[in-house]
């Protein structure tokens, strides 16, 4: 009865399937745990029995080998069948975590982009690493145990009603007591700890955010105030769980006392029925045990309540991360495209956009709108723009990152959605503007991309992008553990551009590629790009256009549209908004002013 009541009444049976749906595939091994424990609660409510025939045989002088040796049976058995059935529900529960972790860091790296940024990547985090904790006891413990605390429960009942039924009346109404209180506290207990939960994977969203920016607080002089953000959301789930903490220290109370009222009640009411002649004192000695004992399932049923209410939480909230759209894996329906790079025509873009227009949400304004571009299979094409433009979003087309919602992308002119995304990204290579460090060392850096690669042409592309000496002199070379202290901001973008030139692709697409690099590292950089350009298609972001000053052709976006293309003379000296862009980046030409533009500093400014 305990159980029922105190179980979340507000769709508890959708929430226990979703709970149950983690445990289903180890259900035999919970089966058979479950039958260890029922032998051991068996054994269990045998011992009080064996212990009347023990003080029964010492009344009339019988021999004690019999019920000393039933004792010693069920001490060596039941040590064995608990010890078999701990290891056997500790397994299961780190397989159900195993399997919980693996399906959520598979899920999640399979999701798309958007799906994936939109929430703070600590609340993920906290998803995949404390909420599965909470899971592995709901989901294997927690049921066993509810159902062992039971059967121990009502088997107490009925062998106290078998010894005395009086003192099971007076004991019951103890319970009965005990029972009420359980069924009015467990709900807010459940609801507390599920708000507690939810505050900390807040916790953790803004301290990751906060740790990856701590530079930017620190110059800021923002410490306090930031740290102050953050344990506000740590004082809630504190607040939280001392509210849970307070209803469950009242419940433990009203256990407690409740047994001992019916201990009291018990040994008052057994005392009179003793002088009265109406019961033996080994009957009453071992309902006392039975008493004392009753603690025991009572403590287990309302533990595991709690522990599955925690659990029902977590599970719900790991069952979100289901509901992720992901990149679809499977091969379109649809014929063949080009098999091979020489069956590639070379009058064909090898990206085309067709009159594109996307947003990132259904009820977005477009990021982009009407986007006709094509990129040439070789040669170096620039994107300039305002902050704002829709540079990045053209560059997540691209890599299919977005999908538009009107107009197509061509890749060798077939349609992007015949293709799957690997396929497409297979044809291409990427640096990111912020160039974050993947964990693990330069080499695990570098052969992210193509895992292939020997230590030579490992250190080929670290000559080209002038980083070989550099990771030489590091104590373990290519093994040195990386982490985005341990490198410049100028080395991870130059890491980033060796990764990708390993691809050797058909397209390279660089977001500012050259950002954090002083000016002999840029040129050698360009080097690469115009060596890459020369085999290759590289489309660049630029926001120094110093990177795209001989760029075959330079697109200028300008409100999610392109405005103009050309060359850098060309638009220096027809485009208003390009001399504009010139201006404000202090760029250097060789190129005359067009009439009417302003004038190019004589210099290029210090990167």
């Amino acid at each position: 009865m305990t159980v029922r009541h105190s179980l979340p009444r507000d769709g508890a049976a959708p929430r226990l399937r979703t709970l149950w749906s983690f445990a289903r595939p180890h259900k035999g091994a919970l089966v058979r745990a479950l039958l260890l424990g029922l032998v051991a609660s068996a054994l269990g409510l045998a011992t009080p029995m064996v212990t009347k025939w023990v003080l029964d045989a010492l009344g009339t002088s019988s021999s004690l080998k019999g019920p000393v040796a039933a004792l010693l049976v069920l001490l060596v058995v039941g040590g064995v069948v608990r010890y078999r059935q701990w290891t056997l529900l500790g397994a299961v529960g780190e397989r159900v975590v195993l399997a919980a972790r693996e399906s959520m860091v598979r899920r999640l790296l399979r999701a798309t982009v958007p799906a994936v940024t939109r929430r703070p990547a600590g609340e993920l985090v906290t998803r995949v690493t404390s909420d599965t904790v909470l899971l592995r006891e709901a989901a294997t413990d927690a049921p066993i145990g509810l159902i062992n605390g039971t059967v121990m429960l009502l088997g107490t009942l009925v062998l106290m009603g078998v010894l005395d039924v009086v003192l099971l009346g007076t004991t019951l109404a103890a319970v009965a007591l005990t029972g009420v209180l359980f069924a009015v506290l467990m709900p807010g207990i459940a609801a507390a700890q599920q708000r507690s939960q939810e505050h900390l994977g807040l916790l953790g969203g803004l301290l990751e955010g906060t740790l990856r920016a701590i530079r930017t607080v620190k110059v800021s002089r923002a410490e306090d105030r930031t740290a102050e953000r953050i344990l506000a959301e740590a004082r809630s789930s504190a607040a939280s769980g001392i509210r849970a903490v307070r209803r469950e220290a009242l419940a433990w109370t009203a256990s407690l006392s409740g047994i001992e009222l019916a201990t009291i009640a018990i040994l008052g009411v057994g005392a009179w029925r003793v002088g009265e002649g109406q019961m033996e004192v080994s009957t009453l000695i071992a309902f006392l045990l039975y008493a004392f004992g009753l603690m025991e399932p009572i403590t287990e049923l309302s533990a595991n309540v709690t522990a599955l209410q925690a659990g029902i939480a977590a599970a719900e909230r790991i069952r979100e991360t289901d509901d992720l759209h992901t990149e679809s894996t499977g091969r379109p329906a649809s014929p063949p495209g080009p098999a091979s790079r020489q069956e590639r025509r070379h009058d064909v873009p090898v990206l085309a956009l067709r009159q594109v227009t996307a947003a990132y949400g259904p009820d977005a304004e477009p990021a982009v709108q009407g986007i006709e571009l094509a990129i040439p299979r070789r040669g170096h094409t620039a994107i300039v723009g305002l902050s704002g433009a829709g540079k990045t979003t053209l560059f997540s087309l691209f890599l299919r990152f977005l999908e538009p919602t009107r107009g197509e992308l061509l890749l060798d002119g077939r349609p992007y959605r015949d293709l799957t995304h690997d396929e497409i990204r297979a044809r291409l290579a990427y640096v990111e503007q912020d160039t974050p460090i993947v964990p693990g060392t330069v080499r695990d850096n570098l052969l992210l991309s193509r895992p292939d690669a020997t230590d030579g042409e490992l250190r080929r592309v670290l000559r080209d992008v002038r980083l070989a000496e550099k990771i030489d002199a590091l104590g373990d070379g290519l093994g040195t553990p990386l982490s985005d202290t341990a490198v410049s901001g100028g080395e991870r973008q130059r890491i980033a551009l060796a990764r990708a030139l390993l691809r050797t692709p058909d397209v390279l697409l660089l977001d500012e590629a050259t950002a954090q690099l002083d000016g002999l590292t840029e040129a050698a950089v360009h080097d690469c790009i115009r060596t890459r350009a020369a085999s290759g298609a590289v489309v660049t972001i630029a926001h120094r256009l110093s990177t795209v000053v001989d760029a075959d052709t330079i697109v200028v976006m300008e409100a999610g549209r392109i405005r103009v293309q050309g060359r850098h003379e060309e638009l220096l000296a027809t485009d208003a908004l390009y001399r504009e862009l010139v201006k404000s980046l202090s760029i250097s030409t060789d190129t005359a002013p067009a009439p009417g533009s302003v004038p190019a500093p004589a210099r290029r400014a210090a990167p």
